[in-house]
């Protein structure tokens, strides 16, 4: 049973910076993309970051891009989500996820990923 712990939200005024992090338990997540996705109240989920397997691939959802990185720590089987220019926009319940399948270069749809974190509140006010 994989589990999945997001920490790193909280409270941030427009323009900052937030680092979040996704830490997995149960199994090792090396040979599995990983993502991010995040929800606001009354919107559908949306997905915001995912990295390959090897880490050599990384995708972007449209608005985060040159502004979020994503990146994975295999040693501590952790993945982040380095967040900067933060705007109102971006709040929301941030998400993890990690991939059903291995050996996965590219995934970006919700209904790929097998298994998923509790979330954390990342709130940006203007």
């Amino acid at each position: 049973q994989v589990q999945l712990v997001e920490s790193g939200g909280g409270l941030v005024q427009a323009g900052g910076s937030l680092r979040l992090s996704c830490a997995a338990s149960g199994r090792t997540l090396n040979w599995y993309a990983m993502g991010w996705f995040r929800q606001a109240p009354g919107k559908e989920r949306e997905f915001v970051a995912a990295i390959g397997w090897t880490s050599s691939n990384t995708y972007y959802g449209d608005s985060m891009k040159g502004r979020f990185t994503i990146s994975r720590e295999n040693a501590k089987n952790t993945v982040y989500l380095q967040m900067n220019n933060l705007k109102p926009e971006d709040t929301a319940v941030y998400y993890c996820a990690a991939d059903a399948k291995p050996f996965r270069q590219r995934v970006e749809v919700a209904a790929d990923f097998g298994f998923w974190g509790q979330g954390t509140q990342v709130t940006v006010s203007s």
